[in-house]
């Protein structure tokens, strides 16, 4: 079986144990998602147990036992691991309540404790897995192999972990860098604006470093290593994803932080209450009328039935609505983080440009000479030469037959037009076309992103801080940053500095960070919710993200944080009503007024009480 992994490295990655190389296809597909697929056939089976138990009780009880083999086995070595780390918690409470209930006779409510537990846990896991398939795609975006170049000159494949630093490699017109180096032989301009975000590609000669993922446009180099395969640009960017997302911080819930009290409170008072009743209120121990029965009848009813749902369905319901309008949720967590973020960064290029280059002025103007500009552009393949073809069929200027083409790699291209040398390329950092002896230079920006201007607009009314971090010059930058009112600007930052910059400001205040490139996964896996775009983003920034806008509609972004703050706020009501409806069912278990049967059943309301609830945050 093919995979991207080799055996020695799979093991370190930290990677989702389905995707092991080890496996079988059939395999892997069985591994993923496990936890939800147990607890989904425990459901069913717990079904049928309650149908066929007014009839066959015996074998009701058989398919109970397969149930709370299902998703209670995990549940109860969880449970003792808490117990080993003296920890009470909201978990520890359900199983108690679930395992407990078979004494006295109510097995049917502590499975169920257990299905919907299990079944909520397991879609919050399933929906939340994210940064472990961005190493995935970054093993595929590295080539594997270099070509090498012997000491007598020949040619022969090799695999990049066995290149040491100093070894020659040969890298063709139209292939990736394998390795971070330094150019020998050869001119060239490579594209780097997946590891940089900078959108014009650079020119290198002999001296120059290339990185390792930087795709080579034009001309055969010749490049001397200059670090291993475990040192190159992609393994720096892969550690710090791997670091990035081992110190984001958790988004403490509301109901995490109030688990743990209510969790230790039943459990205390429970046995409180076996040994007191029976002093208080004249009691026998035993029996249905006894302390016993009447407190572990408190236990199960005071059981979070409605709590356990009372978060999860609320986000479903908002990620359900979100996912409508295309913007994918990676779980419900990050609906938490995004209401307690006061900051908003956005990379540049592929963000609020489009990444396209556009030509916007020639100086001097001359509508020959442009013509003469389109003639030698169209013929190569280069981003600033569409730039330039563009603008010359804006401007009415079909191109002139160019004779005599001869591309000089990493400079431009030069020709012969009505007998005149005519050149296109770089000088002094300007795209400048020369007709004998006069120059005309090319100006050049960015297209904006549709609706970039109002969506700042909108996120500015909102009380949120936009800015721009990129890793693009300055000068780009600002260009782009002006035009959409952008007052805080990061320029030039490789991802590490990146990195530094968004750990510094989500600890703070809370950043949200909008990415797309490959340069950006590290910083969208560290910030507090990393968002990226559907279509251009890169499967390494997707993959680092919490939110992934479908579409690429930014204007989306001012429904997605009012979302956020609208489920925070009835999660919160969710939780206070659950509260009450288990007062009501608790006190008149304790007290012995009603059967436990319909303390369950008042408990159960609540269920259902806080899943209507939650069903508003459907709307549009």
């Amino acid at each position: 079986m093919k995979t991207p992994y080799p055996f020695d490295e799979f093991f370190a990655s930290d990677l989702e144990e389905s995707i092991s190389p080890f496996l079988t296809p059939d395999s892997q597909q069985w591994g993923k998602n496990l936890a939800l697929k147990s607890a989904i056939v425990a459901a069913i089976l717990l079904l049928t147990a309650f149908i066929i138990s007014f009839h066959y009780i015996i074998l009701s009880y058989f398919f109970l036992s397969i149930v709370f083999f299902l998703v209670g086995v995990r549940a109860l070595l969880s449970t003792l691991e808490d117990f080993k780390n003296f920890e009470i918690n909201i978990d520890v409470l359900m199983t108690l309540s679930a395992f407990l209930s078979i004494i006295i006779g109510s097995p049917l409510e502590g499975a169920l404790l257990l299905v919907l537990f299990e079944l909520s846990g397991s879609i919050e896991e399933a929906v939340t897995l994210k940064a472990k398939g961005t190493l995935q795609n970054l093993y595929v975006l590295a080539p594997k192999t270099a070509i090498l170049i012997a000491s007598d000159g020949a040619l022969y494949e090799k695999s990049i972990k066995e290149i040491e630093v100093g070894t020659r490699i040969f890298v063709k017109s139209g292939e990736v860098v394998p390795l971070d180096g330094k150019v020998i032989e050869g001119v060239s301009s490579v594209n780097l604006v997946h590891l940089t975000g900078e959108s014009e590609p650079v020119s290198v000669k002999p001296g120059e470093l290339v990185s390792a993922g930087s795709s080579n446009l034009e001309g055969a180099l010749t490049i001397e290593i200059t670090r291993t395969s475990s040192d190159s640009t992609l393994a720096r960017i892969t550690q710090l994803i791997l670091q990035a997302a081992a110190s984001k911080p958790k988004v403490e819930r509301f109901f995490d932080r109030f688990g743990k009290k209510y969790a230790l409170l039943v459990i205390v008072s429970t046995f409180a209450f076996i040994f007191f009743l029976p002093l208080l209120f004249s009691l026998p121990f035993l029996g249905q009328e006894g302390s016993i029965y009447r407190s572990l009848a408190f236990m199960i009813a005071a059981s979070p039935c409605a709590l356990i749902i009372a978060t999860p369905t609320a986000y479903l319901s908002a990620i359900s609505a979100c996912a409508k309008k295309g913007i994918l949720l990676k779980g419900g967590i990050t609906l938490d983080a995004l209401s307690s973020c006061k900051i908003i960064s956005f990379d540049k290029t592929g963000t609020l440009s489009t990444g396209e280059l556009l030509c916007t002025a020639m100086e001097p103007f001359d509508l020959k000479a442009l013509q003469v500009a389109a003639g030698l552009e169209r013929q190569v393949v280069h981003p600033i030469a569409k730039a330039i073809i563009k603008f010359a069929e804006e401007k009415g200027a079909p191109f002139l037959p160019i004779t005599d083409v001869r591309p000089i790699p990493g400079y431009g291209i030069h020709g012969n037009c009505e007998g005149k040398e005519v050149t296109i390329g770089k000088i002094e950092g300007a795209t400048t076309l020369r007709i004998q002896e006069t120059s005309y230079t090319f100006s050049f920006s960015e297209s904006l992103r549709t609706g970039a201007g109002e969506l700042i607009k909108n996120l500015k009314d909102a009380g949120l801080e936009p800015l721009m971090m990129t890793g693009d010059s300055f000068a780009n930058a600002k260009k782009i940053a002006d035009l959409l009112s952008i007052d805080t600007i990061h320029a030039d930052l490789r991802p590490e500095q990146k990195l530094a910059l968004v750990e510094k400001l989500s600890e703070n205040k809370g950043l949200a960070m909008v990415g797309d490139g490959i340069n950006d996964a590290p910083a969208l896996a560290r910030a507090t919710v990393g968002i990226s775009l559907g279509k251009i983003a890169s499967a390494t920034a997707q993959d680092a993200s919490d939110v992934i806008l479908l579409n690429d509609e930014l204007f989306l972004l001012h429904f997605l944080f009012d979302k956020a703050k609208k489920t925070l706020r009835l999660v919160k009501q969710n939780i206070t009503l659950a509260l009450i409806v288990i007062l009501f069912a608790t006190t008149p278990a304790l007290l012995g007024f009603v059967p436990l049967w319909l303390a369950v059943i008042l408990h159960e309301g609540g269920t259902v009480l806080v899943g209507l609830n939650s069903l508003r945050l459907l709307k549009k």
